[in-house]
Protein backbone atom coordinates (compact mmCIF):
# COMPACT_ATOMS: atom_id res chain seq x y z
CA UNK A 1 0.00 0.00 0.00
CA UNK A 2 0.66 3.39 -0.30
CA UNK A 3 0.26 6.32 2.04
CA UNK A 4 -3.20 8.38 1.65
CA UNK A 5 -1.46 12.08 1.84
CA UNK A 6 1.52 13.90 0.21
CA UNK A 7 4.48 14.13 1.56
CA UNK A 8 7.85 15.51 0.65
CA UNK A 9 11.40 13.55 0.74
CA UNK A 10 13.48 13.64 3.82
CA UNK A 11 10.09 13.52 6.10
CA UNK A 12 9.95 10.60 8.10
CA UNK A 13 7.00 8.87 6.50
CA UNK A 14 8.08 9.18 3.34
CA UNK A 15 11.45 7.33 4.56
CA UNK A 16 9.84 4.53 6.02
CA UNK A 17 7.19 4.60 3.10
CA UNK A 18 10.05 4.15 0.70
CA UNK A 19 11.72 1.19 2.66
CA UNK A 20 8.42 -0.37 3.10
CA UNK A 21 7.78 -0.65 -0.71
CA UNK A 22 11.55 -2.22 -1.37
CA UNK A 23 10.62 -4.70 1.24
CA UNK A 24 7.83 -5.76 -0.05
CA UNK A 25 9.49 -5.85 -4.14
CA UNK A 26 12.50 -8.24 -2.69
CA UNK A 27 9.59 -10.21 -1.06
CA UNK A 28 7.83 -10.43 -4.82
CA UNK A 29 10.88 -11.50 -6.23
CA UNK A 30 11.02 -14.80 -3.15
CA UNK A 31 7.46 -15.64 -3.52
CA UNK A 32 7.93 -15.28 -7.38
CA UNK A 33 11.30 -18.09 -7.03
CA UNK A 34 13.46 -15.47 -8.52
CA UNK A 35 16.96 -14.11 -7.75
CA UNK A 36 19.70 -16.00 -4.87
CA UNK A 37 17.31 -16.45 -2.21
CA UNK A 38 20.61 -16.32 0.39
CA UNK A 39 20.52 -13.04 -0.86
CA UNK A 40 17.61 -11.64 -1.24
CA UNK A 41 16.72 -12.72 2.62
CA UNK A 42 20.52 -11.03 3.60
CA UNK A 43 19.23 -7.76 2.01
CA UNK A 44 16.39 -8.09 4.10
CA UNK A 45 17.84 -9.16 6.83
CA UNK A 46 19.90 -6.19 6.57
CA UNK A 47 17.24 -3.23 5.77
CA UNK A 48 14.64 -4.59 8.35
CA UNK A 49 17.88 -3.98 11.29
CA UNK A 50 18.17 -0.74 10.59
CA UNK A 51 14.86 0.07 10.02
CA UNK A 52 13.28 -1.36 13.36
CA UNK A 53 16.16 0.56 15.33
CA UNK A 54 15.57 3.56 14.03
CA UNK A 55 11.64 3.16 14.29
CA UNK A 56 12.98 2.36 18.19
CA UNK A 57 14.81 5.28 18.60
CA UNK A 58 12.82 7.72 16.27
CA UNK A 59 9.33 6.96 15.60
CA UNK A 60 8.11 4.80 18.89
CA UNK A 61 9.25 7.87 21.18
CA UNK A 62 7.27 10.45 19.11
CA UNK A 63 4.27 8.34 19.42
CA UNK A 64 4.15 7.79 23.12
CA UNK A 65 4.57 11.73 23.41
CA UNK A 66 1.72 12.17 21.21
CA UNK A 67 -0.09 10.17 23.45
CA UNK A 68 -0.02 6.80 21.53
CA UNK A 69 1.82 4.66 23.58
CA UNK A 70 -0.39 1.34 22.98
CA UNK A 71 0.80 1.51 19.46
CA UNK A 72 4.24 2.32 20.10
CA UNK A 73 4.16 -0.88 22.42
CA UNK A 74 2.54 -2.76 19.94
CA UNK A 75 4.99 -1.79 17.45
CA UNK A 76 7.72 -2.75 19.63
CA UNK A 77 5.98 -6.14 20.18
CA UNK A 78 6.15 -6.93 16.71
CA UNK A 79 9.78 -6.02 15.73
CA UNK A 80 10.70 -8.75 18.79
CA UNK A 81 8.55 -11.30 17.01
CA UNK A 82 10.10 -10.35 13.44
CA UNK A 83 13.81 -10.13 14.95
CA UNK A 84 13.70 -13.60 16.12
CA UNK A 85 12.61 -14.76 12.69
CA UNK A 86 15.36 -12.69 10.89
CA UNK A 87 17.74 -14.59 13.56
CA UNK A 88 16.47 -17.80 12.66
CA UNK A 89 16.73 -16.95 8.70
CA UNK A 90 20.24 -16.32 9.60
CA UNK A 91 21.11 -19.69 10.31
CA UNK A 92 18.90 -21.74 8.37
CA UNK A 93 19.32 -23.04 5.16
CA UNK A 94 17.65 -21.82 1.83
CA UNK A 95 14.95 -23.62 0.46
CA UNK A 96 14.78 -25.82 3.81
CA UNK A 97 11.51 -26.87 6.00
CA UNK A 98 12.59 -24.17 8.94
CA UNK A 99 13.77 -21.35 6.71
CA UNK A 100 10.69 -21.59 4.71
CA UNK A 101 8.29 -22.10 6.84
CA UNK A 102 10.46 -18.83 9.22
CA UNK A 103 10.48 -16.36 5.42
CA UNK A 104 6.59 -17.03 5.38
CA UNK A 105 5.86 -15.81 8.74
CA UNK A 106 8.40 -13.47 8.44
CA UNK A 107 6.64 -12.01 4.75
CA UNK A 108 2.95 -12.10 6.67
CA UNK A 109 4.42 -9.92 9.77
CA UNK A 110 6.31 -7.50 8.15
CA UNK A 111 3.00 -6.87 5.69
CA UNK A 112 0.97 -6.79 8.41
CA UNK A 113 3.56 -3.95 10.28
CA UNK A 114 3.52 -2.59 7.16
CA UNK A 115 -0.25 -1.82 6.70
CA UNK A 116 -0.57 -0.44 10.59
CA UNK A 117 2.13 1.83 10.01
CA UNK A 118 0.78 3.39 6.90
CA UNK A 119 -3.22 3.40 7.73
CA UNK A 120 -2.61 3.98 11.41
CA UNK A 121 0.97 4.74 13.37
CA UNK A 122 2.25 7.79 10.69
CA UNK A 123 -0.69 9.29 9.21
CA UNK A 124 -1.77 9.83 13.02
CA UNK A 125 1.67 11.52 13.84
CA UNK A 126 1.40 13.60 11.16
CA UNK A 127 -1.56 15.02 12.21
CA UNK A 128 -0.22 15.51 15.57
CA UNK A 129 2.93 17.21 15.08
CA UNK A 130 2.59 18.49 11.75
CA UNK A 131 5.04 18.41 7.82
CA UNK A 132 8.00 20.58 9.42
CA UNK A 133 8.43 18.48 12.72
CA UNK A 134 7.95 15.38 10.37
CA UNK A 135 10.87 16.51 8.04
CA UNK A 136 13.20 16.86 11.18
CA UNK A 137 12.18 13.46 12.75
CA UNK A 138 13.28 12.29 9.47
CA UNK A 139 16.74 13.42 9.87
CA UNK A 140 16.85 11.91 13.19
CA UNK A 141 15.58 8.57 11.74
CA UNK A 142 18.62 8.60 9.17
CA UNK A 143 21.64 9.64 11.58
CA UNK A 144 19.65 6.29 14.06
CA UNK A 145 20.06 4.10 10.93
CA UNK A 146 23.71 5.24 10.51
CA UNK A 147 24.59 3.79 14.01
CA UNK A 148 22.34 0.68 13.91
CA UNK A 149 23.65 -2.67 14.31
CA UNK A 150 23.17 -4.71 10.84
CA UNK A 151 21.62 -7.70 12.40
CA UNK A 152 18.44 -7.86 14.22
CA UNK A 153 18.82 -8.89 18.23
CA UNK A 154 16.05 -9.51 19.76
CA UNK A 155 17.64 -10.04 23.23
CA UNK A 156 18.83 -6.65 23.54
CA UNK A 157 15.98 -4.61 24.97
CA UNK A 158 13.81 -2.07 22.77
CA UNK A 159 13.84 0.60 25.61
CA UNK A 160 16.12 1.38 28.49
CA UNK A 161 19.40 2.18 29.67
CA UNK A 162 21.07 -1.14 28.66
CA UNK A 163 20.23 -0.84 25.09
CA UNK A 164 22.50 1.72 24.25
CA UNK A 165 25.70 -0.49 25.47
CA UNK A 166 24.34 -3.02 23.93
CA UNK A 167 23.99 -2.08 20.36
CA UNK A 168 27.42 -0.74 20.53
CA UNK A 169 29.05 -4.35 21.73
CA UNK A 170 25.80 -5.95 18.75
CA UNK A 171 27.10 -3.51 16.10
CA UNK A 172 30.74 -4.26 16.32
CA UNK A 173 30.17 -8.02 16.85
CA UNK A 174 28.00 -7.70 13.41
CA UNK A 175 30.65 -6.05 11.53
CA UNK A 176 32.94 -8.84 11.60
CA UNK A 177 30.44 -11.28 11.12
CA UNK A 178 29.51 -9.71 8.20
CA UNK A 179 33.45 -9.19 7.01
CA UNK A 180 34.29 -12.74 7.96
CA UNK A 181 31.23 -14.56 6.03
CA UNK A 182 31.46 -11.89 2.91
CA UNK A 183 27.72 -11.15 3.80
CA UNK A 184 28.54 -7.17 3.70
CA UNK A 185 29.39 -7.37 0.28
CA UNK A 186 26.34 -8.46 -0.98
CA UNK A 187 24.27 -5.74 0.37
CA UNK A 188 23.95 -3.06 -2.23
CA UNK A 189 24.21 -5.23 -5.13
CA UNK A 190 20.64 -6.46 -7.48
CA UNK A 191 19.51 -9.49 -6.17
CA UNK A 192 16.55 -10.09 -8.17
CA UNK A 193 18.13 -11.90 -10.93
CA UNK A 194 16.94 -9.19 -13.54
CA UNK A 195 19.73 -8.00 -14.81
CA UNK A 196 22.24 -9.95 -17.53
CA UNK A 197 25.29 -11.31 -16.66
CA UNK A 198 27.75 -8.04 -17.12
CA UNK A 199 25.64 -5.77 -15.66
CA UNK A 200 25.20 -8.41 -12.28
CA UNK A 201 29.29 -8.54 -12.59
CA UNK A 202 29.42 -5.04 -12.39
CA UNK A 203 26.80 -4.30 -9.16
CA UNK A 204 28.19 -7.42 -6.92
CA UNK A 205 31.60 -5.48 -8.33
CA UNK A 206 30.34 -2.53 -6.89
CA UNK A 207 28.67 -3.81 -4.06
CA UNK A 208 32.33 -5.09 -2.18
CA UNK A 209 33.56 -1.89 -2.91
CA UNK A 210 31.15 0.52 -1.34
CA UNK A 211 31.28 0.95 2.66
CA UNK A 212 27.58 1.27 2.62
CA UNK A 213 24.60 2.16 0.38
CA UNK A 214 24.96 5.85 -0.14
CA UNK A 215 21.48 6.76 1.02
CA UNK A 216 22.46 5.22 4.34
CA UNK A 217 25.60 7.95 4.21
CA UNK A 218 25.83 11.56 5.28
CA UNK A 219 26.28 13.60 1.82
CA UNK A 220 30.26 13.47 2.50
CA UNK A 221 30.47 10.05 3.28
CA UNK A 222 28.76 9.26 0.25
CA UNK A 223 31.40 11.40 -1.93
CA UNK A 224 34.24 9.18 -0.41
CA UNK A 225 32.54 6.07 -1.97
CA UNK A 226 33.27 4.54 -5.09
CA UNK A 227 31.22 5.26 -8.34
CA UNK A 228 29.72 2.72 -10.54
CA UNK A 229 33.23 3.67 -12.80
CA UNK A 230 35.48 2.02 -10.07
CA UNK A 231 33.58 -0.81 -10.37
CA UNK A 232 34.35 -1.08 -14.08
CA UNK A 233 37.99 -0.25 -13.71
CA UNK A 234 38.57 -3.06 -10.92
CA UNK A 235 36.74 -5.45 -13.53
CA UNK A 236 39.09 -4.24 -16.22
CA UNK A 237 41.78 -5.30 -13.71
CA UNK A 238 40.78 -8.34 -12.55
CA UNK A 239 40.88 -9.70 -16.30
CA UNK A 240 44.45 -8.02 -17.55
CA UNK A 241 42.51 -5.95 -19.98
CA UNK A 242 43.97 -2.20 -20.41
CA UNK A 243 42.72 0.00 -18.04
CA UNK A 244 43.80 3.25 -19.79
CA UNK A 245 41.09 6.08 -20.72
CA UNK A 246 39.87 6.16 -24.53
CA UNK A 247 41.88 8.55 -26.13
CA UNK A 248 40.86 11.48 -27.41
CA UNK A 249 42.73 14.19 -29.29
CA UNK A 250 42.91 16.08 -25.75
CA UNK A 251 41.05 16.66 -22.56
CA UNK A 252 41.28 20.18 -20.62
CA UNK A 253 39.63 22.08 -17.53
CA UNK A 254 38.92 25.54 -18.14
CA UNK A 255 37.25 28.13 -16.27
CA UNK A 256 33.66 30.31 -16.90
CA UNK A 257 31.64 32.56 -15.46
CA UNK A 258 28.73 31.17 -13.38
CA UNK A 259 26.42 32.75 -11.74
CA UNK A 260 27.60 32.12 -8.34
CA UNK A 261 31.67 32.20 -9.64
CA UNK A 262 33.47 30.43 -11.31
CA UNK A 263 32.96 27.37 -13.02
CA UNK A 264 35.20 24.56 -14.37
CA UNK A 265 33.87 23.40 -17.64
CA UNK A 266 36.10 20.20 -19.19
CA UNK A 267 36.44 20.49 -23.00
CA UNK A 268 37.31 16.94 -24.91
CA UNK A 269 38.03 17.42 -28.77
CA UNK A 270 38.90 14.85 -31.67
CA UNK A 271 41.85 12.68 -32.38
CA UNK A 272 42.92 14.99 -35.88
CA UNK A 273 40.74 17.54 -35.92
CA UNK A 274 40.95 19.55 -38.43
CA UNK A 275 40.91 23.16 -39.07
CA UNK A 276 37.22 23.77 -40.12
CA UNK A 277 34.72 23.77 -37.56
CA UNK A 278 33.35 20.61 -36.09
CA UNK A 279 29.84 20.30 -34.47
CA UNK A 280 29.65 20.86 -30.55
CA UNK A 281 27.98 18.39 -27.72
CA UNK A 282 27.03 19.78 -24.33
CA UNK A 283 27.02 16.20 -21.75
CA UNK A 284 25.99 17.15 -17.93
CA UNK A 285 26.80 13.95 -15.79
CA UNK A 286 24.51 12.89 -13.22
CA UNK A 287 24.60 12.21 -9.28
CA UNK A 288 21.85 13.26 -7.97
CA UNK A 289 22.87 16.88 -7.63
CA UNK A 290 25.01 15.94 -4.76
CA UNK A 291 27.40 13.38 -6.31
CA UNK A 292 30.06 12.84 -8.50
CA UNK A 293 32.15 14.80 -11.04
CA UNK A 294 33.67 14.70 -14.41
CA UNK A 295 36.32 12.28 -13.78
CA UNK A 296 33.40 9.54 -12.95
CA UNK A 297 31.47 10.53 -16.02
CA UNK A 298 34.70 10.82 -17.94
CA UNK A 299 34.28 7.76 -20.02
CA UNK A 300 30.98 8.73 -21.68
CA UNK A 301 32.26 12.13 -22.89
CA UNK A 302 35.40 10.32 -24.38
CA UNK A 303 32.95 8.22 -26.15
CA UNK A 304 30.84 10.68 -27.53
CA UNK A 305 33.79 12.27 -28.97
CA UNK A 306 34.90 9.18 -30.80
CA UNK A 307 31.54 8.53 -32.09
CA UNK A 308 30.47 12.06 -33.52
CA UNK A 309 33.51 13.67 -33.85
CA UNK A 310 32.51 16.53 -32.31
CA UNK A 311 33.82 18.70 -29.25
CA UNK A 312 32.08 17.79 -25.66
CA UNK A 313 31.94 20.28 -22.99
CA UNK A 314 31.04 18.97 -19.50
CA UNK A 315 29.94 21.46 -17.17
CA UNK A 316 31.32 21.11 -13.26
CA UNK A 317 27.78 22.44 -11.62
CA UNK A 318 27.77 23.65 -7.99
CA UNK A 319 26.47 20.37 -5.66
CA UNK A 320 23.76 20.09 -2.84
CA UNK A 321 23.04 20.99 -0.36
CA UNK A 322 25.89 22.72 -0.07
CA UNK A 323 24.16 24.76 -2.81
CA UNK A 324 20.74 23.39 -2.89
CA UNK A 325 18.41 24.03 -6.27
CA UNK A 326 18.47 26.24 -8.35
CA UNK A 327 22.23 26.59 -7.95
CA UNK A 328 22.75 23.29 -10.73
CA UNK A 329 20.59 24.03 -12.70
CA UNK A 330 21.69 27.96 -13.24
CA UNK A 331 25.13 26.52 -14.04
CA UNK A 332 24.33 24.66 -16.32
CA UNK A 333 22.34 26.88 -18.33
CA UNK A 334 25.47 29.61 -17.97
CA UNK A 335 27.14 27.08 -19.41
CA UNK A 336 25.05 26.66 -22.08
CA UNK A 337 25.57 30.41 -22.83
CA UNK A 338 28.82 30.74 -22.29
CA UNK A 339 29.54 27.64 -25.29
CA UNK A 340 27.34 29.20 -27.82
CA UNK A 341 29.51 32.45 -27.74
CA UNK A 342 32.80 30.31 -27.16
CA UNK A 343 32.17 27.60 -29.72
CA UNK A 344 34.27 29.43 -32.19
CA UNK A 345 37.31 29.82 -30.41
CA UNK A 346 37.35 26.31 -29.57
CA UNK A 347 37.33 24.77 -33.25
CA UNK A 348 33.49 24.18 -32.69
CA UNK A 349 30.70 25.59 -35.13
CA UNK A 350 27.91 27.68 -32.87
CA UNK A 351 25.07 26.46 -35.81
CA UNK A 352 25.88 22.69 -34.45
CA UNK A 353 25.83 22.50 -30.88
CA UNK A 354 23.56 19.72 -29.31
CA UNK A 355 22.79 18.60 -25.25
CA UNK A 356 22.50 15.38 -23.23
CA UNK A 357 22.98 14.17 -20.06
CA UNK A 358 22.52 11.51 -17.59
CA UNK A 359 20.35 10.84 -14.46
CA UNK A 360 20.11 14.53 -13.27
CA UNK A 361 22.08 15.69 -15.68
CA UNK A 362 19.41 14.94 -18.58
CA UNK A 363 16.81 16.61 -16.32
CA UNK A 364 19.25 19.83 -16.23
CA UNK A 365 19.38 19.18 -20.13
CA UNK A 366 16.22 19.11 -21.04
CA UNK A 367 15.37 21.85 -18.48
CA UNK A 368 18.06 24.03 -20.30
CA UNK A 369 15.74 23.79 -23.45
CA UNK A 370 13.38 24.75 -22.27
CA UNK A 371 14.85 28.00 -20.57
CA UNK A 372 15.88 29.12 -23.77
CA UNK A 373 12.47 28.07 -25.86
CA UNK A 374 10.96 30.55 -23.30
CA UNK A 375 13.22 33.48 -24.03
CA UNK A 376 13.69 32.84 -27.54
CA UNK A 377 17.21 32.24 -27.82
CA UNK A 378 18.03 29.85 -29.93
CA UNK A 379 18.02 26.32 -29.53
CA UNK A 380 20.30 22.96 -29.58
CA UNK A 381 19.69 20.94 -32.71
CA UNK A 382 19.50 18.47 -30.82
CA UNK A 383 19.09 16.57 -27.29
CA UNK A 384 19.70 13.34 -25.73
CA UNK A 385 18.24 12.25 -21.99
CA UNK A 386 19.56 9.06 -20.58
CA UNK A 387 18.08 7.65 -17.73
CA UNK A 388 16.29 11.42 -17.47
CA UNK A 389 14.57 12.14 -14.05
CA UNK A 390 11.43 14.32 -15.39
CA UNK A 391 9.60 14.76 -12.70
CA UNK A 392 10.13 14.89 -8.74
CA UNK A 393 7.25 13.10 -7.91
CA UNK A 394 7.06 9.02 -7.38
CA UNK A 395 6.30 8.60 -10.50
CA UNK A 396 4.86 5.46 -12.20
CA UNK A 397 5.27 1.57 -11.99
CA UNK A 398 8.78 1.94 -12.24
CA UNK A 399 8.91 3.33 -9.03
CA UNK A 400 7.59 0.40 -7.60
CA UNK A 401 9.16 -2.23 -10.16
CA UNK A 402 12.63 -1.38 -9.52
CA UNK A 403 12.19 -0.04 -6.02
CA UNK A 404 14.80 -2.50 -4.72
CA UNK A 405 17.06 -2.09 -7.77
CA UNK A 406 20.61 -0.67 -7.53
CA UNK A 407 22.62 1.50 -7.58
CA UNK A 408 19.72 4.10 -7.78
CA UNK A 409 16.43 2.80 -5.89
CA UNK A 410 13.84 4.15 -4.56
CA UNK A 411 15.09 5.41 -1.09
CA UNK A 412 18.22 6.61 -2.53
CA UNK A 413 16.27 8.92 -4.66
CA UNK A 414 14.22 10.55 -1.82
CA UNK A 415 17.65 11.31 0.05
CA UNK A 416 19.19 12.61 -3.04
CA UNK A 417 16.23 15.13 -3.26
CA UNK A 418 16.02 15.80 0.57
CA UNK A 419 19.36 16.99 -0.13
CA UNK A 420 19.14 18.65 -3.45
CA UNK A 421 15.75 21.11 -2.13
CA UNK A 422 16.86 21.86 1.54
CA UNK A 423 15.13 24.61 2.67
CA UNK A 424 13.42 25.23 -1.29
CA UNK A 425 10.74 22.28 -0.79
CA UNK A 426 8.65 24.53 -2.62
CA UNK A 427 11.01 24.13 -5.79
CA UNK A 428 10.33 20.46 -6.19
CA UNK A 429 7.36 22.16 -8.66
CA UNK A 430 9.29 24.39 -10.56
CA UNK A 431 9.14 23.47 -14.33
CA UNK A 432 13.19 23.68 -14.73
CA UNK A 433 12.87 20.28 -12.36
CA UNK A 434 9.31 19.42 -12.19
CA UNK A 435 8.71 18.83 -16.80
CA UNK A 436 5.71 16.29 -17.06
CA UNK A 437 3.65 18.52 -16.10
CA UNK A 438 4.57 21.11 -18.44
CA UNK A 439 1.62 22.10 -21.43
CA UNK A 440 1.93 20.63 -25.15
CA UNK A 441 2.46 24.59 -26.16
CA UNK A 442 5.62 24.83 -23.88
CA UNK A 443 7.09 21.56 -25.34
CA UNK A 444 6.29 22.28 -29.04
CA UNK A 445 9.47 23.21 -31.15
CA UNK A 446 12.05 21.88 -28.59
CA UNK A 447 14.31 20.19 -30.33
CA UNK A 448 14.56 16.54 -32.03
CA UNK A 449 15.00 14.14 -28.70
CA UNK A 450 16.25 10.86 -27.85
CA UNK A 451 15.09 8.96 -24.36
CA UNK A 452 17.21 6.14 -23.36
CA UNK A 453 16.31 4.30 -20.28
CA UNK A 454 16.43 0.75 -18.75
CA UNK A 455 14.07 -1.69 -17.21
CA UNK A 456 15.91 -1.58 -14.04
CA UNK A 457 15.77 2.13 -12.81
CA UNK A 458 12.76 3.71 -10.90
CA UNK A 459 13.07 6.13 -13.22
CA UNK A 460 11.96 4.50 -16.51
CA UNK A 461 8.49 5.18 -16.54
CA UNK A 462 8.87 9.40 -16.13
CA UNK A 463 11.37 8.53 -18.88
CA UNK A 464 9.18 7.02 -21.05
CA UNK A 465 5.91 9.75 -20.25
CA UNK A 466 8.70 12.44 -20.94
CA UNK A 467 8.61 11.04 -24.36
CA UNK A 468 5.03 10.45 -25.12
CA UNK A 469 4.38 14.21 -23.87
CA UNK A 470 6.98 15.32 -26.20
CA UNK A 471 5.21 13.38 -29.15
CA UNK A 472 2.22 14.49 -28.51
CA UNK A 473 3.55 18.11 -28.68
CA UNK A 474 4.75 17.96 -32.12
CA UNK A 475 8.14 17.07 -30.96
CA UNK A 476 10.05 14.66 -33.10
CA UNK A 477 11.03 11.97 -30.19
CA UNK A 478 12.49 8.60 -30.11
CA UNK A 479 12.89 6.12 -26.68
CA UNK A 480 15.07 3.35 -26.52
CA UNK A 481 14.80 1.19 -23.47
CA UNK A 482 17.90 -1.53 -22.95
CA UNK A 483 16.57 -4.84 -20.78
CA UNK A 484 18.59 -5.98 -18.13
CA UNK A 485 20.54 -3.22 -17.31
CA UNK A 486 20.74 0.15 -14.51
CA UNK A 487 20.87 3.17 -14.12
CA UNK A 488 23.81 4.91 -14.88
CA UNK A 489 24.83 2.45 -17.54
CA UNK A 490 25.86 4.57 -20.03
CA UNK A 491 29.48 4.94 -19.28
CA UNK A 492 30.64 1.10 -18.69
CA UNK A 493 30.89 0.67 -22.46
CA UNK A 494 34.66 -1.09 -21.70
CA UNK A 495 32.93 -3.99 -19.54
CA UNK A 496 29.12 -3.61 -20.48
CA UNK A 497 28.31 -4.34 -24.49
CA UNK A 498 24.19 -2.57 -24.16
CA UNK A 499 26.69 0.46 -23.17
CA UNK A 500 28.41 0.52 -26.28
CA UNK A 501 25.23 0.07 -27.91
CA UNK A 502 23.59 2.77 -26.42
CA UNK A 503 26.72 4.94 -26.92
CA UNK A 504 26.49 4.20 -30.55
CA UNK A 505 22.52 4.76 -30.77
CA UNK A 506 22.96 8.19 -29.30
CA UNK A 507 25.95 9.19 -31.79
CA UNK A 508 23.06 8.37 -34.63
CA UNK A 509 21.00 10.21 -33.82
CA UNK A 510 23.30 12.95 -33.08
CA UNK A 511 24.81 12.52 -36.18
CA UNK A 512 21.70 12.67 -38.03
CA UNK A 513 21.12 16.15 -36.45
CA UNK A 514 24.35 17.70 -37.21
CA UNK A 515 23.49 17.14 -40.94
CA UNK A 516 26.13 14.36 -41.45
CA UNK A 517 25.29 10.86 -42.97
CA UNK A 518 25.05 8.39 -39.81
CA UNK A 519 26.96 5.18 -40.33
CA UNK A 520 25.17 2.28 -40.21
CA UNK A 521 23.94 1.11 -36.89
CA UNK A 522 25.79 -2.37 -36.02
CA UNK A 523 22.17 -4.00 -34.91
CA UNK A 524 19.31 -2.21 -35.69
CA UNK A 525 19.57 0.99 -38.32
CA UNK A 526 18.98 4.35 -37.02
CA UNK A 527 16.79 4.99 -34.56
CA UNK A 528 13.25 4.92 -35.73
CA UNK A 529 10.42 7.52 -34.54
CA UNK A 530 8.41 6.12 -31.55
CA UNK A 531 9.85 3.44 -28.88
CA UNK A 532 11.55 -0.19 -28.66
CA UNK A 533 13.24 -2.13 -26.59
CA UNK A 534 16.70 -3.94 -26.77
CA UNK A 535 17.06 -6.96 -24.80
Amino acid sequence: MTLPYATLPGDLDRLIADEHVVANRLFEHLEAGRGDRRMLVDQVSYGRALHAHAEEEVLYPALAEIGAAPDAEEGRDEHQALKRLLVLLDHADPGSHEFERALNKLIGGIRHHIEKEEREFLPALRRAVGAEEMGRLGERYLAAKRSAPARSHPTVPPTGRRRGLMHVAAGFMDKVRDRVSGRSNVLATDASWLLDTQAQRILDTWSRLVLAPYELLTPEQARQQPSLADAAMEILQQDGRPTDPEEVGSAADVTVPGPGGDLVVRVYKPLGQTPDPVPVVMWVHGGGWILFTNDDYDASCRALVNRTGAIVVSPEYRKAPEHVFPAAHEDVLATYRWLRTNATGLGGDPSRIAIGGEGVGANMAAATCGQLKQAGEPLPVAQVLVCPLTTTAQYGASMRDAADARPLNRPLLSWMMMHAFRGVTDSLKDPRVDLLPLSAQGLAGLPPTLIVTTDRDVLQSQGDEWCARLEAAGVRATSVRYAGVMHDFFGLAAVLDKAAHAQEEVAVHLRQAFGEAPAAHPLDGAPMRGAKVIG
